[in-house]
């Protein structure tokens, strides 16, 4: 038996988007091409660390790339639930700003699909699906991984 194919679309979508937006993100912290990230940054931050703001957020941009690879990995499952952290923790920092209120929805709903990530990817490695019937179905492992 195959994993349902609606899961397996919905399971996808979430890899690949949640793989790609960290690693381009990342990226633009180097270049501020889509848009100046220091704004968003609590100014409190890189003085209690004694960075200056651009080298925070490069720090920033080298752990959200990282976060991104490892979401093609084979430690998908982790990197979702990493993903899903340091969103929350991008929220919480707009929100002790009380700016960008709807950034940080925003950023709170994209950890929510990271988390779904997480548990689809849980259901994908263990294999085994409950039919409604109440019978038990082992699936095949996912060969379609990167690494």
């Amino acid at each position: 038996m195959e994993l349902d194919a609606r899961l397996n679309v919905a399971w996808r979508t979430l890899w690949l988007t949640l793989g790609l937006v960290p690693i381009v993100a990342g990226l633009d912290k180097f270049f501020n091409l889509l848009t100046n990230w220091e704004m968003y940054l609590n100014p409190l931050v890189p003085r209690m660390l004694h960075l200056s703001p651009a080298g925070f957020m490069h720090i920033v941009g080298v752990i959200e790339m990282v976060a991104g690879v490892l979401i093609f990995t084979r430690w998908t499952r982790f990197a979702a639930y990493l993903v899903m952290v340091w969103l929350c923790a991008i929220a919480l920092n707009l929100i002790t700003q009380g700016t960008f209120l709807d950034v940080a929805v925003r950023d709170l709903v994209i950890a929510t699909g990271a988390f779904t990530l997480a548990k689809l990817t849980e259901v994908r490695e263990a294999g085994v699906v409950r039919e409604s019937s109440g019978a038990v179905a082992v699936l095949q492992q996912p060969r379609d991984r990167l690494a």
